[in-house]
């Protein structure tokens, strides 16, 4: 054999490697029996209430009107400078 044939058998040996290691894995996963939990009754610590209390209501947006500050004003409006006409690229000067 050549250079270039022993060069496509190494490739062809050392490419199997992760492909091999991909089985394996997918292999280990399928194998592996699930995990189950110790159902208590509430989940989570111990320590925490099994009963969470509700969350409260967010707090009220401001009040607008005679009560509060006024609606801000717009702001103030800005020119854009005009552009010059683009000139065609044959045109000679």
């Amino acid at each position: 054999m050549s250079g270039s044939a022993w060069g496509i058998v190494w490739l062809a040996i050392a490419l199997k490697i992760p492909i091999v290691a991909l089985l394996y894995i997918v292999w280990w996963a399928i194998k592996d029996p699930p995990v189950v939990e110790a159902q208590d009754g509430g989940g989570g610590s111990p320590d925490r209430d099994p009963r969470p209390h509700p969350r409260g209501r967010p707090p009220h947006p401001p009040r607008r009107g005679p009560h509060g500050a006024p609606v801000p004003s717009a702001p103030a409006r800005v020119r854009v400078a005009e552009r010059r006409p683009r000139v065609p690229s044959d045109h000679r000067g």
